[in-house]
């Protein structure tokens, strides 16, 4: 180019507008990068060709981007290179992978919600995978199958469990089986005929009560009720019972009873040919006949119950106190006569009739409390109804056939009819309309009993409790309803009081038992213990286990709990006092002193009475009574387990509580598991009172006590014989069964998560030890133990002392090997 041309204008401009910046790299920032490169580089070469290797590099850089910059045109910015050592993942891998993280922990936490669920529920229901028991660990006695070749006086009896000087560190040895060449050659002694009932014919007798009338099996007075035979004597070793006392009640322990004894005068042992069962043909049968030596085999076929029930209370109505026959529902009475405007006999739906005198004579009035008629006389007797729970669809087996016949037999017909055996059938079938027709509701009943007690029955179901109790909260607790027979079993008895004015008294039994003795004298012999029971202390007595091995005897257990009582009178709960600032522990004060003795009635706070007028308050305070007050007074509820505060433990059914105002913690409770309990008539009307009337209701056993407790009423724990099947060290089974001082309640208390401490004794809901006993008992082989070659080899028939057997869920079959 010529030298004027670059000077010319317009390159002069076109050159000033050239951009500021150069789009290349400049030397100092090639430098900078290119250090960057050679970090890595450096880390594998020495420092000095390093440094080398830089200079040259970059002058050559520097010169070959002067060149570039003048001769190309701008361009975009070159990326810098990565470092050799990372590597960047996909986005889709990068958003599986964080999908992944999330699931994970959503999985975790839902997890940890349903093994907390779990773990509570486990809790509630005593269940989940845990360490056995200390207890099971404890060595089986072996003496309960004792026979009856190996009787013993009860002096000279030395049972193997418990003994008073076995050493709590030291395990026992067990009592040796008795030592005899050959069993086969022991001659056994006669069985004796049991009989529990006072001398009704004697002077003494009739000079106080009214004359007994036999009652018979048939309408022609022709067969007697047969009885129940006994030996004397316990098998060698046996051992006693490590709850209660035969001698505190005054029963007998110098017998023993053996299956022949006890079940053969009600079929067991004959052929169904001859009007037995046919069960009990086999086996061991020495001295089996003597049963039946003083009366024939009975044909039970043709007995029909109800009718030889009805014909003794006829019979023997001058001996009881009289009442309005029955009552009469106003909605089923549409003519509003009272009897249906016919002016016949009113009979109950089941068709029995109600107790009323033959003659038309003035009815006395009656003080039930003291059983005299008021204007002199004869002392007449309260009536008794035993009644007895099942339910539509019950299959009846010859066991459970043998039971009904013993308790009529027994109760009944062999006392002149002071009690009477009642049937409460549970139609579960709510849409049945049993109540919109006879014909239907007598067919139900038809089809839920054998036809031998046709006439014993009465039903009931949800559905109709749901109209007598209606207003009562639903809760659904455990997903069970509030009118049924888990929760509300007591609703059909206390309407069954209601029906039922005849009767004073109501025990409420179960299928499941069994008492291996006479029904009559444990039933008998356990209202009088109770109504010679003062009231001082006795709700705290009743709250404890009476262990004779470790208490001593009554007066004892009587001066200990007095003593614990004195001595924490008005003292703190230290669990309760923590919680008392916490809002989510309401407090409620009849709670604040845990050991305040009760005395008269312990009322709701927060809860207006229903009749405080009405309820019994005692004459004088606690400390000037001198054990006085109640002696002599009939029981209103007897219990046979103790009478426990549900109040901080761990029983599943302690919150179980509708209708009360619960804003400052629930009111006063008290509980006894199983519902087998004897009440007064004044009870059930009030509990069917609070229930209709102020809706008022708690867990079925909760109910009668706690009823009791809010209106003075004499609730009593009788001390029966209860045995265990292990060798427990027993200062370590007091501290089990009697967890504090203030008896059986409180955190560590028996009755909730320690309940399988009951599986290894003879009465309680979940008693294994009571069912295989039993089994033992009939004959049968259990466990390896027992059956027909041992007995007719060995010892013979087991024959035990009187107990109550509690759940049997058998069918007695014949014995076998």
């Amino acid at each position: 180019m010529p030298p004027l041309e670059r000077f010319h204008p317009l390159n002069i401009v076109r050159r000033s507008q050239q951009p500021a910046y150069s789009i290349l790299p400049s030397d100092e920032d090639e430098s900078q990068c290119i250090d960057i490169e050679k970090r890595s580089l450096g880390l594998h070469k020495g420092s000095g060709a390093s440094s080398a290797s830089s200079s040259s590099t970059s002058s050559s850089r520097s010169s070959s981007g002067s060149r570039l910059g003048a001769a190309r045109s701008p361009s975009r910015p070159r990326r810098r290179s990565s470092s050799p050592g990372l590597y960047k993942l996909p986005n889709t891998i990068i958003r599986y992978m964080c999908f992944a993280v999330i699931l994970t922990i959503v999985v975790f936490i839902v997890s940890l919600v349903h093994m907390s669920w779990a773990s509570s529920r486990a809790v509630e229901l005593g269940e989940g995978s845990r360490p056995p028991p200390q207890w099971e660990s404890f060595s089986l006695l072996e003496r309960y199958r004792g026979g009856i070749r190996t009787l013993v006086t009860r002096e000279e009896n030395i049972p193997e469990y418990p003994k008073q000087d076995e050493q709590e560190d030291e395990v026992a040895t067990p009592t040796d089986t008795p030592a005899h060449d050959n069993y086969q050659n022991v001659e056994l002694p006669p069985s004796q005929l049991f009989n529990p009932y006072p001398d009704y014919t004697s002077k003494a007798y009739l000079s106080e009560y009214e004359d007994v009338r036999e009652c018979f099996l048939d309408a022609y007075s022709t067969v007697r009720v047969p009885k129940v035979h006994v030996y004397a004597g316990v098998p060698s070793g046996m051992p006693d019972p490590i709850f209660g006392s035969y001698d505190l009640l005054g029963l007998r322990d110098d017998v023993c009873f053996e299956r022949f004894g006890k079940l053969g005068p009600y079929g067991f042992g004959y052929s169904d040919k001859l009007g037995g069962t046919g069960t009990g043909l086999n086996g061991e049968r020495q001295g089996a006949q003597s049963v039946w030596r003083e009366g024939r085999q009975v044909d039970f076929r043709k007995v029909r119950w109800a009718e030889a029930q009805q014909r003794c209370a006829i019979a023997n109505s001058h001996r009881f106190t009289v009442r309005k026959e029955t009552e009469v529902d106003a909605f089923l009475d549409m003519d509003g006569a009272g009897n249906g405007g016919s002016g016949d006999v009113v009979t109950f739906r089941d068709g029995s009739l109600p107790l009323m005198e033959k003659e038309n004579t003035t009815r006395a009035r009656f003080n039930s409390s003291s059983g005299i008629t008021k204007g002199g006389g004869r002392k007449k007797l309260p009536r008794t109804a035993f009644v007895i729970r099942t339910w539509s669809g019950y299959r009846y087996r010859d066991d459970h056939i043998i039971f009904l016949r013993s308790v009529i037999s027994e109760l009944s017909l062999l006392s002149g009819g002071e009690y009477t055996v009642q049937i409460l059938v549970h139609v579960k079938d709510n849409d049945i309309p049993i109540w919109a027709d006879e014909e239907v509701y007598q067919q139900t009943l038809r089809d839920a009993l054998p036809e031998e007690f046709w006439g014993l029955g009465t039903l009931w179901s949800e559905r109709q409790m749901a109209l007598i109790y209606g207003g009562l909260r639903e809760s659904h607790l455990q997903d069970i309803p509030i009118h049924g027979a888990h929760r509300g079993l007591f609703m059909a008895m206390q309407y069954f009081a209601h029906k039922h004015s005849e009767y004073d008294y109501f025990w409420h039994w179960e299928m499941d038992i069994r008492y291996t003795g006479h029904i009559y004298h444990f039933l008998d012999r356990a209202g009088r213990w109770a109504k010679e029971q003062p009231r001082k202390g006795l709700w705290e007595r009743s709250s404890r286990f009476y262990i004779p091995a470790i208490h001593g005897s009554w007066e004892d257990f009587k001066q200990t709990v007095r003593v614990q009582l004195e001595m924490n009178s008005g003292s703190q709960d230290i669990w309760k006092s923590l919680a008392d600032n916490d809002p989510r522990y309401p407090s409620n004060g009849i709670h604040d002193e845990v050991n305040k003795p009760i005395w008269g009635p312990v009322r709701p706070e927060d809860d207006e009475p229903l009749d405080p007028n009405s309820d019994p308050e005692p004459p004088t305070s606690y400390d000037k009574d001198k054990y006085q007050w109640g002696v002599g007074d009939e029981a209103d509820l007897i219990t046979l387990n103790p009478l426990f505060d549900p109040d901080g433990t761990s029983w599943s059914l302690a919150g179980d509580v509708t209708g009360y105002n619960t804003t400052r913690g629930f009111p006063p409770r008290r509980a006894a598991i199983l519902s087998s309990t004897r009440l007064s008539r004044r009870l059930l009307l009030t509990m069917h009172k609070e229930m209709f009337h102020n809706r008022h209701r708690m867990a079925t056993e909760m109910w009668p006590a706690s009823a009791a407790l809010h209106h003075g009423l004499k609730a009593v724990f009788v001390p029966h014989p209860v045995y265990i099947d292990r060798r427990w060290p027993l200062s370590y089974l007091a501290s089990v069964f009697d967890s504090r001082l203030g008896g059986t309640g409180g955190r560590r208390s028996v009755f909730g998560g320690m309940e399988h401490s009951f599986r290894g004794a003879s009465w309680y809901y979940n008693a294994e030890f009571a069912g295989k006993l039993w089994r033992r008992w009939v004959g049968t082989r259990v466990d390896g133990v027992g059956g027909e070659d041992e007995e007719v080899h060995g010892e013979g028939r087991m024959c035990l002392r009187a107990m109550l057997l509690h759940p049997i869920k058998y069918k007695v079959t014949d014995v076998t090997p």
